[in-house]
C-alpha cells in the first residue's frame, strides 16, 4: 500500500489509536492521516474509552499491554459502543493465547509489533483474522513454550498477576519479572 489516501471520495473514517507509547502513536497517527483517516490518539484504555464515547470511531487499534487496563479489557467496552467497529489488537508481546483471546472477545484482527502503517492498515481492513499464521510452522523452544503457557494462564485469570502466580505455583515477583521480559524467540 502507498501513502496515498485510500478513502478519497468517502467520508473520512475515524481511527482511534490507543497505546501508551507516545512516539509510536505520533508516528502512526501521522501516517494514517496521510492515508485518509481522521485519527484520535489515547495513551490509556480509560482515555480511549472516553474519546470513543464522545466521537465514535469506525476503527480502533488497541495496544495489548498498557499501564492500567489492557487492550483485551478495553476491547469488549469498545464493541459495546458499536458492535460494527473494527478493532485491531496490536502488541509487542504476542502469544497464541492472547491472539486467540483477542479474537474470542471480538477483535477483527491481531498484529505483532513492530508493525508499520501499511501492516496496520492491511490488518485493519482485512475481512477476517489470519488465524492460520498464529501457529508457527517450526516447533517452539522450551523457553517459548513456558512463555506461551504463562500468557495462557494469565489470560484465563483476566490478567490478574496474583491469581496467575498462584495458579502457576510461582512467586508473584518472579512472575512479574518474567512478564517484563520480551518474549523469547521460537
Amino acid at each position: 500500500m502507498s501513502e496515498e489516501s485510500l478513502f478519497d471520495g468517502e467520508e473520512q473514517p475515524h481511527l482511534l489509536l490507543v497505546d501508551d507509547d507516545a512516539t509510536f502513536t505520533r508516528v502512526m497517527a501521522r501516517a494514517m492521516t496521510r492515508r485518509g483517516l481522521r485519527v484520535s490518539v489515547a495513551g490509556s484504555a480509560e482515555e480511549g474509552l472516553a474519546i470513543a464515547k464522545q466521537d465514535l470511531p469506525d476503527y480502533a487499534v488497541l495496544d495489548l499491554k498498557m499501564e492500567g487496563e489492557s487492550g483485551l479489557v478495553l476491547l469488549p467496552k469498545m464493541l459495546e459502543l458499536d458492535p460494527e467497529m473494527k478493532v485491531l489488537i496490536l502488541t509487542g508481546y504476542s502469544s497464541i493465547a492472547t491472539a486467540v483471546e483477542a479474537i474470542k472477545r471480538g477483535a477483527s484482527n491481531y498484529l505483532c509489533k513492530p508493525a508499520d502503517a501499511d501492516d496496520v492498515l492491511t490488518a485493519m481492513l482485512s475481512e477476517h483474522a489470519d488465524l492460520e499464521n498464529l501457529v508457527p510452522e517450526n516447533p517452539m523452544s522450551v523457553d517459548r513454550l513456558q512463555w506461551e503457557h504463562i500468557q495462557r494462564v494469565l489470560a484465563e485469570h483476566d490478567n490478574n498477576i496474583s491469581a496467575t502466580a498462584r495458579a502457576l505455583g510461582m512467586h508473584r515477583r518472579t512472575l512479574q519479572r518474567k512478564l517484563q521480559k520480551r518474549p523469547v524467540r521460537r
